[in-house]
Order: structure tokens, then C-alpha cells, then sequence
């Protein structure tokens, strides 16, 4: 079945920000989306150490952990009952195709990340967003921006201090941005935060299990192949582990995600300069 076309027009208000936070939190954790699309990749049930030979750049154990823990949340069903039965998609962890496509094309339009592979490029934008209340900071600067950061705290039901650590984090993933140097200075949306309709209409659109479950028949996007790195390479960092993925994997091409790198938009110069992370309010 064809997956529903978002409109880039789509409403940031129009989400309900807890029920998108709440399945961002299922595919935020690091290695989720590389773990999903080799299995999608592969199509066909696989144990631990057969998905770990198609992640080189991370250890077995901790795939064994990822995939545990994708198996709670129901991204992944075991063929049996027995130990070390295979694991394959669930209908849930199939139909991430749409969100994985909207969070690859939002992040290609709006970030400069240069040639990485689709699953560390997804990885990268979920972690700027899903952390708590991030969206609904996200909604108020969309319908009410510019706002003061008390402001900010006082629609959004929140402390001044969480506001400000949730702006700050925003501000330092490109989201957000200060009108101006003096203390007190209103936060705007970026260009890249003000895109960010059609990122929230597939996260919701995917939490939603009917809709999950009747979209489960789209092919999912698959994980840029690797190479298994030399002996000496260490697997304990996961900044280690991270560089080795970039490295390895971009220039491995897949069906959605080998766009070349597009010149990326940016904050107006005015705001920019003036935008340095702060404890204005």
C-alpha cells in the first residue's frame, strides 16, 4: 500500500506534542534505526550475532541489548521461544518507513551534515528531538514566537529553569534562536525548527497503531552497508564506534537515502550573530 503524502505544509500546533515525545522515545535510543533497517535490509529473521556482522562498527553485546530492548517496545517479534530465537520487525517496527523518510528529507533541507549514511543522518535529527517538552517549546515559538523565556515557561506550564535548558539544547541543535545580544531577548524559530510540520505529522501518524499496522506493507528504508573495522580499532567508545559508522558508511548507497547534500537555509545573519546560547530571559 502507498504511504500517505505529508503535506510541507504541515501544522506544527495541529500534534499533540506528549503522544509524538512518546514515540520519539521508542526510536531515539542510539542504534535503534541502524538495528531496525538491517533487519529490513535483510528481510528475513535473524539472530543476534547475524545483525551484529551488519553493524561492525558496534559490539554484540550491545546489540543484544538494543535488540532486548526494541523487543519491550515492540519494534521486533522473536520467531520462537527458545533461546537465541531470531529476531524480525514487528508491523510497528516496519511501518517506521514514513517517519524515517520524513526525519531523512527534513534533515537533508535543513542541516549540514555533509555525507553520512540515512541511519546516523535519522539518528542525529531524533536525538534533537525527543527529549520532554521539547515539542511543546517547539509549538509556542511556532504560533506565539517571539517569546521571552519566562514567557515561554508561563505558556508552557514549565520551571524557568527547564525552559531554559530545553531552549539552550534547541538553540545549540540549530531549533532554535535569540533575536539579540541583551539579556531578556525573545526566542524565534530557525528555519529548520519552522520545518518541522511534516517530522510531527509522521511521528503522530505513526504512533497511531491502525494507522502503523495498516501502512505496514511499505518497504522500509535499509541501513548503508559496512565494513567490519581492523582488529585494533577499540568497540568500547561509542564516539569511536560513531566515527567508525560515519566513516564506513558514507558512501554506500541505498534506495531513499543517497541524496547528494543540498545547500542547507539558514538563520537571517542579523539573528545568527546575535544568537549565542545564553541565560537571558
Amino acid at each position: 500500500m502507498s504511504t500517505p503524502m505529508l503535506s510541507s505544509a504541515a501544522s506544527i500546533g495541529s500534534v499533540d506534542a506528549q503522544r509524538v515525545e512518546d514515540a520519539l522515545s521508542l526510536i531515539a535510543p542510539k542504534w535503534t534505526t541502524w538495528s531496525a533497517q538491517t533487519l529490513a535490509q535483510q528481510g528475513h529473521p535473524m539472530r543476534v550475532h547475524e545483525v551484529a556482522a551488519g553493524l561492525p562498527f558496534i559490539s554484540e553485546q550491545l546489540v543484544t541489548k538494543r535488540l532486548a530492548a526494541m523487543y519491550v517496545d515492540e519494534l521486533v517479534t522473536r520467531v520462537g521461544d527458545r533461546h537465541g530465537a531470531p529476531y524480525q520487525l514487528s508491523a510497528l517496527g516496519e511501518s517506521l518507513a514514513p517517519v524515517h523518510r520524513a526525519v531523512s528529507d527534513w534533515s537533508l533541507a535543513n542541516l549540514s551534515l555533509g555525507e553520512v549514511a540515512g541511519a546516523e543522518r535519522v539518528e542525529d535529527a531524533v536525538r534533537r528531538l525527543h527529549l520532554r517538552h521539547s515539542t511543546a517549546v517547539i509549538q509556542l515559538l511556532d504560533s506565539g514566537g517571539p517569546m521571552r523565556l519566562v514567557h515561554t515557561a508561563e505558556e508552557a506550564g514549565l520551571g524557568n529553569a527547564l525552559t531554559r535548558d530545553r531552549l539552550k539544547r534547541l538553540q545549540a541543535d540549530g531549533l532554535v534562536a535569540r533575536t539579540g545580544p541583551r539579556y531578556g531577548a525573545p526566542y524565534v524559530l530557525t528555519d529548520a525548527g519552522r520545518a518541522l510540520g511534516p517530522v510531527y505529522s509522521a511521528v503522530s501518524h505513526w504512533s497511531n497503531p491502525t494507522a502503523a499496522r495498516r501502512n505496514s506493507s511499505t518497504p522500509m528504508p535499509v541501513a548503508a552497508a559496512a565494513t567490519r573495522p581492523h582488529a585494533s580499532d577499540p568497540l568500547g567508545s561509542d564516539s569511536g564506534r560513531t566515527a567508525a559508522a560515519l566513516r564506513r558508511s558514507a558512501t554506500a548507497p541505498s534506495a531513499l537515502f543517497s541524496h547528494a547534500p543540498q545547500p542547507q537555509p539558514r538563520v537571517p545573519a542579523a539573528v545568527t550573530a546575535q544568537s549565542a546560547p545564553g541565560l537571558g530571559r
